[in-house]
């Protein structure tokens, strides 16, 4: 009996479909490798389920897909024999986007096409680049194993609806035909479809075919003629592969229309064997923080297929890789669960997370401005390296990039290579500052005697680099130390020190009673030139710009209080010894310590308090 409804789309593909529309007119022929690109993932998944259940094959053994036209019909169709879907699955894929942070991703959109073109390419583009060139798309298809009276008719015109119906259909598999507009007719011929084929699917392991063309006729005969060389292009030698070739196939894999950064295309072969492809993507996904998101290489064994995002391979801080690996070790029937204990592939996990970062320290290298474009990129992504991968801590740290005092601009360009290669001849520590933007940071009171003795500081501003540096605590035999500790070793003479402490012992003795269980000590600062006061940290407390995360997050913070330096060359400082027995006194120290709270980036508990008290001695000051 046959069902058929009509239902809304999603409300994000809705909008995703406008943005499709209007955002990628210029590169349009991107449709027919989306669709080519489905019908082989549907090809890869029957041939895997094939392994356990080959009756879903039948006698249909030949896994192929078939690209039509029909000029008086205005058609184009793209008919695969793969897995199918059913009834359930065509809902699920076709009408609803089932990813994390979809709706966060559409509200970047700006309405400015050639940016949201860009955006595009972060989201991936699929099954609705149809709707780039076609005003009606049509969908039939029928689930391997499932009979042919429960197959699906999905039709839409790509705006607010869609209906589907179950029909019959002789054979398994997908056929989606596109209803072109009328300003894309130039896909009505065949030498345009074949050539955009031979330029992106090429080397798909899947054999395409076409009708052969008949000159001097308008419609092709009914004989079927391979398009594409249908070998798998990562088992060719590399020098039978060129760029355009490596690009295109990147592109497929990724659902990309960018090129790649580099690639790496390997064979090993001895106790084991495998071929990698590995590429570094030019701009990152929109969901590259999405913790739930699958990531990972395509796994084939011995050139069959066995599942998409195979994570086992990589770290998950290398996620942003794409790639293939080919692998002749494991068994052609290997599960997720396996994969997680196997030696062969804990072993092939080490080697490919090192050709990567060999790869990324080649081209920083080689070419700054593709590393450049990298770090702006996957920079956070990667820092969880130093922490999440301790054998490879040392190789992940040479590729962190950092803005810095050197430079003093907010570009992250300087690495702790470039910094030790700058380092004073008596300097033995790498010194850095973290807070909540770079103008915080590069303004701190914290700086002043790093600025007068011309020493660089690193200025770290990303939300995970707290995270980073409390597992990063050297660099080459270097300490890193954050100038906000208190036991910073940039002291004056010790003798001058204990002269200057001495000199204003009663006004500390006095600020301390003032300021009570606020401070857990009030001192002579060896580090400010310019400034009053300013607040600093034992070495185990926890930095005021991470507490202030943690609190953010909702996470309970163990109190630790801060220690309070003063500058005694300091005026305001200098007065306060001849208002130590005045009302005044109290006030003053409080404007002192609220001063270095907002200095750090911090938040007083009590504003409208702090301007009383700076407006009641402007008041006094007329």
């Amino acid at each position: 009996m046959s069902q058929k409804e009509t239902l809304s789309f999603q409300t994000e593909i809705k909008q995703l479909l406008h943005l499709m529309i209007h955002a990628l007119y210029s590169n349009k022929e991107i449709f027919l490798r989306e669709l080519i690109s489905n019908a082989s993932d549907a090809a890869d998944k029957l041939r895997f389920e094939a392994l356990s259940h080959p009756e879903l094959l039948g006698s249909d053994t030949e896994l192929k897909v078939i690209v039509e036209y029909d000029k008086h019909a205005h058609t184009v169709s793209i008919i695969d024999n793969g897995i199918g879907m059913s009834r359930e699955e065509v809902i699920k894929n076709l009408g609803t986007i089932a990813q994390s942070g979809t709706k966060e991703f559409l509200s970047r959109l700006t309405g400015d096409q050639s940016k949201d073109a860009h955006l595009i390419g972060q989201f991936g583009v699929g099954f609705y680049s149809a709707f780039i060139v076609a005003n009606r798309v049509t969908v039939k298809t029928l689930k391997a194993g499932l009979p042919k009276t429960e197959a699906v008719e999905w039709t839409s015109h790509g705006e607010g609806e869609y209906t589907i119906e179950t029909i019959e259909k002789d054979s398994r598999g997908t056929e989606v035909i596109l209803h072109l507009r009328e300003d894309d007719t130039e896909f009505l011929d065949g030498y345009r479809l074949r050539h955009i084929i031979k330029k992106y699917s090429d080397h798909l392991t899947l054999p395409i075919y076409m009708k052969k063309e008949v000159h001097g006729d308008a419609k092709p005969s009914d004989e079927l003629e391979k398009v594409n060389e249908a070998t798998a292009l990562w088992t060719l030698p590399k020098s039978e592969i060129s760029t355009e070739q490596y690009q295109e196939f990147y592109k497929y894999l990724a659902h990309d229309y960018e090129n790649p950064l580099t690639w790496s295309h390997n064979r090993v072969e001895g106790k084991q064997e495998y071929i990698s492809l590995l590429y570094i993507p030019a701009h990152a996904p929109f969901d590259l923080y999405t913790r739930e998101k699958p990531y990972g290489l395509k796994l084939y064994v011995k050139r069959v297929f066995i599942m998409d995002d195979a994570a086992a391979f990589l770290p998950n801080y290398l996620r942003f890789v794409k790639g293939v690996l080919d692998s002749s070790d494991l068994p052609l029937n290997i599960s997720r669960e396996i994969l997680q204990s196997n030696r062969t592939v804990e072993s092939i996990k080490n080697a490919l997370t090192k050709r990567v970062l060999d790869m990324l320290e080649k081209m920083a290298k080689d070419n700054a401005e593709d590393y450049k474009k990298f770090w702006q990129a996957f920079g956070n992504a990667l820092k969880e390296g130093v922490v999440e991968d301790i054998p490879n801590k040392e190789n992940v740290a040479k590729l962190l990039r950092f803005a810095s005092t050197h430079t003093n601009a907010p570009e992250q360009n300087v690495s702790l290579d470039d910094y030790i290669s700058r380092m004073k001849a008596d300097q033995d520590k790498i010194y850095f500052i973290t807070g909540d933007s770079f103008s915080a940071t590069k303004n701190s009171p914290h700086l002043e005697i790093f600025r007068q003795k011309n020493i660089e500081v690193l200025l770290l501003t990303d939300r995970i680099d707290e995270w980073v540096v409390s597992h990063l605590t050297e660099y080459q035999g270097k300490a890193l130390q954050s100038v906000m500790k208190a036991d910073l070793q940039l002291d004056t003479p010790e003798e001058k020190t204990e002269e200057k402490k001495a000199e204003i012992e009663k006004v500390l003795s006095a600020m301390k009673t003032a300021l009570g269980e606020r401070v857990k000590e009030v001192k002579v600062s060896h580090r400010l030139t310019e400034s009053p006061a300013c607040l600093v940290i034992d070495e185990n407390d926890l930095n005021p710009h991470l507490k202030r995360m943690l609190q953010q997050a909702g996470q309970f913070v163990p109190e630790n209080k801060p220690i309070l330096e003063v500058n005694p060359a300091h005026p305001l400082v200098a007065q306060l010894e001849g208002l130590i027995d005045t009302p005044n006194f109290q006030t003053w120290t409080d404007i002192l310590f609220e001063q270095a709270i907002l200095a750090e980036g911090g938040t007083l508990p009590d504003p409208a308090d702090f301007v009383r008290k700076v407006n009641a001695l402007l008041e006094k000051a007329k």
